[in-house]
């Protein structure tokens, strides 16, 4: 998992200049930071506290709490790092890197906390909810929580769609209206081919649900709903493997909520689905 004054590295050349201060003064002062306010943060780096809260935010924090916990966590785990090729330079056997693996992932899932807003959150499960079709799309490592979402939307009734073939998806789109739901899925928010298959599904009139980083990428600034997962990993990995856990609890999130809304509808359903699949194991 990328640390996150390797993070603050990364992005201090694209933060404006007040947010750099702060970047500059944590990067500084990472010992100090844990146990101060906004307020004494604001004063020491010369900036306003509502700048800290968007320092936070260009970094994939929601807030300046969460920052702090991250950092605390971050000045005391500096040698888990495994997502990326540093982890070569360590010989571990694989009961140890089990364990590095439950580590990495139990701790991007306790992140989504932190960079999920709750009103976009209500806002996607309502649009989801009353959809007429629900397309699914990410590429790579995100493909994988496009085809587990497609799965469990179908279950409900839904007639949900995905495909890794983006000129399928094409063929798609054009058959949306604003009846219908567009959920791009992409960890950077930068993919191309996600990016205009979004475009496309909004000017057909679909709402455009993004599951992404708390980034300024540009699928970020497009969705209409933008449901956020913590900056977990960054580009230059070995395999998305704390990005799709989130991506992952992101969908069994707005599956669950849907249940909670149409189950009763399609109980029988289920059970028929299931004795047929019991049937099948006799």
């Amino acid at each position: 998992m990328t640390s996150l004054m390797q993070k603050i590295r990364e992005v201090l050349p694209q933060l404006s200049e007040a947010e750099g201060r702060i970047g500059d003064y944590v990067l500084e002062n990472p010992e100090a930071v844990p146990h101060m306010t906004t307020k004494e943060l604001a004063q020491k780096s010369g900036v306003s506290e509502a700048t800290i809260i968007r320092f936070c935010k260009s970094i994939g924090i929601g807030s300046f709490k969460s920052f702090k916990l991250a950092l605390m966590k971050d000045l005391t785990l500096t040698d888990t790092s495994l997502t990326d090729f540093s982890v070569l330079n360590k010989k571990d056997s694989p009961y140890d890197l089990f364990h590095k693996v439950i580590h990495v992932n139990k701790s991007a899932i306790e992140s989504c906390a932190d960079s999920m807003d709750r009103k976009e959150l209500a806002k996607a499960v309502e649009a989801i909810q009353y959809a007429k079709k629900i397309v699914f799309f990410g590429v790579g490592g995100s493909s994988t929580a496009a085809v587990d979402a497609q799965y469990k939307f179908t279950k409900l009734g839904y007639h949900s769609i995905t495909s890794l073939d983006f000129h399928y998806m094409l063929s798609i789109i054009p058959h949306l209206t604003e009846n219908d739901v567009f959920v791009a899925i992409s960890t950077s928010g930068k993919t191309k081919d996600v990016l205009e298959l979004t475009r496309f599904a909004q000017r057909k009139g679909a709402t455009a649900i993004a599951i992404t980083t708390l980034s300024k990428s540009p699928l970020y600034k497009e969705a209409d709903i933008r449901l956020c997962t913590p900056n977990v990993e960054q580009d230059f990995r070995i395999g998305s493997i704390p990005s799709r856990m989130t991506q992952l609890t992101v969908i069994d999130t707005l599956y669950m909520s849907i249940f909670h809304h149409v189950g009763e509808k399609v109980l029988q359903q289920y059970y028929d689905a299931r004795s047929e699949m019991e049937s099948l194991r006799r």
